[in-house]
């Protein structure tokens, strides 16, 4: 389990002051990062892509929804005995609507999975990326809760745009 904290500061002289400081105040170096231009991207550091979010998502929902959407079509062409597709034959007729069926959950998957993975798989990390990308700076610290709390004592003193602290359980 790790502990971050991650301050926003407006501009590089700002961000570079900060780090600084905080090395002044006796903070681990390694524990320190700055993202921003000029130093780590986000990929770098390791801020999740929400489209990498959103691709592994549709593929893995992709991988049951496509064969249920074909057992599905079958299913239904089955059970209502309709003959859409007569020109192809009795079976023919019930393969073509599993395969419309398979369709179905392959534009589920990509609808409901990639979308989703956008909207809710990328946490605070879509946010801190626009920020870096709008030219803003991100000091990040990692370390126990003593540590953030030196360092949230610090970077306060910098007035960031923002200052959160998190807890990656998933480490």
């Amino acid at each position: 389990m790790n502990n971050y904290l991650v301050a926003v500061l407006s501009d590089r002289i700002q961000a570079e002051s900060a780090y600084t400081m905080l090395e002044k105040q006796g903070l681990p170096l390694n524990k320190i990062n700055i993202l921003g231009r000029g130093y780590k991207t986000a990929d770098e550091f390791g801020l999740i892509d929400p489209n990498d979010v959103a691709q592994k998502q549709a593929k893995l929902m992709a991988s049951w929804l496509i064969p249920f959407g074909f057992i599905a079509g079958v299913g239904f062409s089955l059970q209502t005995n309709l003959h859409t597709f007569a020109w192809a034959g009795e079976i023919g007729d019930r393969i073509i609507g599993g395969l419309l069926g398979a369709i179905g959950g392959a534009m589920g998957s990509v609808f409901i999975g990639g979308g989703g993975g956008i909207a809710f798989g990328s946490g605070d990390a879509l946010p801190y990326r626009n920020r870096i990308n709008a030219g803003k700076y991100l000091i990040v610290v990692e370390g126990s809760q003593l540590l953030l709390q030196q360092a949230t004592t610090v970077l306060r003193k910098f007035d960031p745009e923002n200052i959160q602290s998190y807890i990656d359980m998933y480490q």
